[in-house]
C-alpha cells in the first residue's frame, strides 16, 4: 500500500455474534484493505473495528459495513452502558502513511455523503471534519443519544451535514470525521457503586476540570459486579496513559476504592505504551529508537 488510512468504526452491537461476523465480513478479503482487529463488549454492547487500507478501497469497505449495520441493528431494541446514537455510532478516519489530515477530512466527507444517500441516514461531521465549532466534540453531537435524537435533529443548530433532518427509525444517526490516533483506555474499580465511578470520571475528564485530552465516563460492568472509568485519550502525546491511570487512582483513593485492572480497547500506538513503560520503570533518557521492533521496521 502506497497510501495508508486507518478507520475505527464503532457499531452498536456487542452481544449477537452472528450479526457481528456479518458486519466484520465487510472488511475481510478485500484488496488493499487489512482488518487489524475487532473487539466486542457485551456490557457496552458495542463493536470496535480497526482497519487499514488504501483510501478508495477503504472507503468502499466502510460504506458496505455501514449498510450491513443499518440492515441488522435496530436501535429501538439496543441497551448498553456506552452512549450511542446510531447503529453505526461513529466512523473516524486517521491518516497513517503518505496521507495528510486534509486527506482524512476529504475522505470522511465522501463517506458521509455516500452513506447518507444510500441508506437515508442522517450524518454529522465531527472533530477535524466538523462544519461548526459546536460539532467538533463527539459528546456534544451524541448528547441525548438515540432516544433524544428524534427531537434534537429537528433543531436548526443540529441539522445533519448530510442526509435527512430526521432520525432513521431503526439506525438513528452517525458521526463521521477525521482525527489523530486515539487510545481507548479503561480502568476497572473494585466497587459496584456506579456513582463512585461516575464521580471519578467527572474529575478526570477535561470538561470536569481534569486532563486536557481525556474524555471519560463511569460504566457498570454488571456481570462482574464492578465498575469502570472508561476513557478516550484523544491526544496520547499530551495526555499520556500513565497520567490518566494515576489520576484515576488519586480520585479513587478519596473513596477507598482500589484499581483492580485496566484494558485497552482496539489498537494502540507503540509510542503510547513505551512512554508509559518508561514512566513506571523510571527509565532515564529512553526513546522509541531503543525498541527492537522499531529498528526492524526501519
Amino acid at each position: 500500500m502506497n497510501k495508508i488510512m486507518e478507520c475505527v468504526p464503532n457499531f452498536s452491537e456487542g452481544c449477537d455474534k452472528e450479526k457481528i461476523e456479518k458486519i466484520v465480513e465487510c472488511f475481510r478479503a478485500k484488496e488493499n484493505v487489512k482488518l487489524l482487529d475487532y473487539s466486542r463488549d457485551e456490557d457496552h454492547n458495542r463493536l470496535v473495528v480497526t482497519v487499514l487500507g488504501e483510501p478508495e478501497e477503504l472507503k468502499n469497505a466502510v460504506i458496505q459495513a455501514v449498510g450491513k449495520a443499518v440492515e441488522l441493528i435496530d436501535m429501538n431494541q439496543h441497551r448498553g452502558q456506552h452512549p450511542r446514537m446510531g447503529a453505526v455510532d461513529v466512523v473516524p478516519f486517521i491518516p497513517i502513511k503518505n496521507v495528510t489530515s486534509e486527506d482524512a477530512v476529504a475522505l470522511s466527507k465522501e463517506v458521509a455523503q455516500a452513506v447518507a444517500e444510500r441508506y437515508n441516514l442522517p450524518v454529522f461531521l465531527y472533530e477535524k471534519s466538523a462544519s461548526a465549532p459546536h460539532r467538533e466534540n463527539l459528546a456534544n453531537i451524541r448528547k441525548g443519544e438515540f432516544e433524544g435524537m428524534a427531537e434534537k435533529i429537528k433543531k436548526e443548530e443540529w441539522k445533519p451535514d448530510f442526509g435527512p433532518a430526521e432520525r432513521h427509525s431503526t439506525a438513528g444517526a452517525v458521526a463521521v470525521g477525521a482525527r489523530m490516533p486515539l487510545v481507548a483506555y479503561n480502568v476497572n474499580l473494585g466497587t459496584g457503586n456506579l456513582e463512585i465511578a461516575q464521580a471519578i470520571a467527572k474529575k478526570v475528564r477535561f470538561i470536569g476540570g481534569g486532563l486536557r485530552f481525556c474524555r471519560g465516563m463511569g460504566v457498570a460492568l454488571e456481570e462482574r459486579g464492578i465498575t469502570q472509568v472508561s476513557m478516550n485519550l484523544t491526544d496520547y502525546t499530551k495526555t499520556a496513559i500513565y497520567r490518566a491511570h494515576e489520576l484515576v487512582r488519586i480520585e479513587a483513593n478519596r473513596y477507598g476504592v482500589p484499581i483492580i485492572g485496566a484494558e485497552i480497547v482496539g489498537l494502540v500506538p507503540l509510542e503510547a505504551l513505551v512512554d508509559t513503560a518508561a514512566y513506571y520503570l523510571g527509565l532515564e533518557n529512553f526513546s522509541l529508537s531503543q525498541v527492537l521492533e522499531t529498528k526492524l521496521m526501519e
